[in-house]
């Protein structure tokens, strides 16, 4: 069994509140150049007046974010009022109980104000993400090193979130995986790949507030060819999401994610292919400063039954493919990760010692990538990279690949199972 940080591998809305009623697949809008109904956007630019004029009254100075976005988040909400995200109603029980009754439970409601210190941090993160990634599809095109890809989200993405330290900063690398690699790809120093017209190309970052991550990713093409491919993988998420919830069992969730993705068939290149659900890849439950708390939200039939709990944090994420429907490890490791549960090891290399201290020190037990180490001004850190992870004390996570000529694409969120509503509180206008 290998258990990777973002995602478990085993062998067998933006500025207002939106309430959830959406059919799976049918609420977004994918590709550039797509936008919503004009009375969509009408909606939304009056709402955000609104929401201006009452900060305004309460004395709040309202700032606009630059272009490109350079004000960080807690900046442009100086009274820490963040955007929520999707406000779902949970789903009814299994004997048809509607569950409309948490919304208006003052238990549930003074249960959800006394963590709401904890939503705020989540929903300042969110909204970094959200601008991040609006940023990242204006410039992101066929031609560009992955690399420079990579470093200039993660330059936006730093300055929005105001890094700082263990406190506020990038929550894991860049995954920009490629084709048939599937997860856990992002460049080491020197990789030459660029950027292709008819690549698949999953954008997979984190942002974090005091540990509260926000894990979340999406898709990007230029070729129309894939389209078909994205829509089936982004309602097999939204469907997880749909059926996410207190008390439902995680099995559950798999098999409805499976059920929705299998329905779609793509064609590529004259060939027809049924999208497979990547059976060992799947959603995961989030903890303070850990991306992968224990829980796993499978996305085929099968899993354990164990439920879903108040007060959790899920990352629901779909992975769809043209080939096997399965991943393996392949390509040169780049993503690295402390060990959450190691305790002391003793350490005989001098520059193990050392490296250890700089991982400590700047990533605790965050994911971190060699281009990271690299940043902070380490060289030569290969044989005591190798060292920590032989002794136990760091995982390596190289990529995930499905077979070469397939094609694999991705969408997650980030969903809080809050005591009154479930949150989605990645959501954006994009996805």
């Amino acid at each position: 069994m290998y258990v990777h940080w973002c995602i478990r591998v085993s062998t067998p809305a933006h500025a207002c509140t939106r309430m959830c009623d959406f059919a799976a697949g049918t609420n977004e809008a994918e590709r550039d150049g797509e936008a919503g109904g004009l009375g969509d956007v009408t909606k939304q630019l009056e709402q955000q007046t609104l929401d201006d004029k009452e900060r305004e009254e309460d004395g709040e100075e309202v700032k606009g974010q630059t272009d490109p976005p350079s004000v960080p988040i807690c900046e442009l909400y100086p009274s820490g009022d963040f955007p929520k995200g999707e406000e779902c109603e949970y789903p009814p029980s299994k004997d048809g109980r509607s569950a409309a009754w948490r919304t208006t439970s003052e238990e549930k409601r003074a249960l959800d104000w006394a963590n709401e210190e904890m939503w705020s941090d989540f929903r300042q993160a969110a909204e970094a993400h959200r601008q991040v990634r609006s940023y990242v599809r204006s410039w992101i095109k066929p031609g560009m090193t992955m690399i420079d890809i990579c470093e200039k989200l993660e330059d936006c993405s730093r300055r929005l979130i105001k890094e700082n330290g263990l406190k506020a900063g990038l929550a894991f690398p860049t995954g920009c995986s490629i084709n048939h690699c599937a997860a856990h790809y992002t460049p080491n120093a020197g990789d030459p790949t660029v950027l292709r017209y008819d690549d698949v190309c999953k954008i997979d970052f984190g942002t974090h507030i005091n540990g509260r991550i926000i894990d979340c990713a999406f898709t990007v093409t230029f070729n129309p060819k894939y389209d078909r491919l994205l829509e089936a993988v982004r309602d097999a998420t939204n469907t997880g999401i749909r059926f996410a919830g207190i008390d439902v069992r995680l099995c559950d969730v798999g098999e409805t994610i499976q059920e929705v993705m299998e329905s779609y068939e793509v064609e590529i290149d004259g060939k027809t292919y049924q999208v497979k659900p990547i059976r060992n890849l799947n959603g995961h439950s989030i903890g303070p400063y850990r991306i992968h708390s224990g829980k796993t939200v499978p996305i085929v039939k099968g899993g354990e039954a164990t439920r879903m709990e108040e007060g959790e944090a899920y990352a629901i994420e779909t992975f769809g493919s043209t080939g096997r429907g399965a991943v393996h490890d392949d390509m040169e490791c780049s993503h690295y990760m402390k060990n959450f549960n190691v305790g002391h090891v003793p350490i005989r290399l001098p520059r193990a010692k050392h490296l250890l201290n700089v991982i400590n020190e700047n990533f605790g037990t965050l994911a971190f990538c060699r281009r990271w180490l690299d940043r902070l001004g380490e060289s030569k850190y290969l044989m005591a990279l190798k060292n920590l992870c032989d002794l136990g004390i760091i995982d390596p996570y190289p990529p995930l690949c499905d077979i070469k000529g397939s094609y694999t694409a991705q969408y997650e969120h980030t969903i809080l199972l809050r005591p009154t509503y479930k949150e989605v509180v990645s959501r954006g206008d994009d996805y």
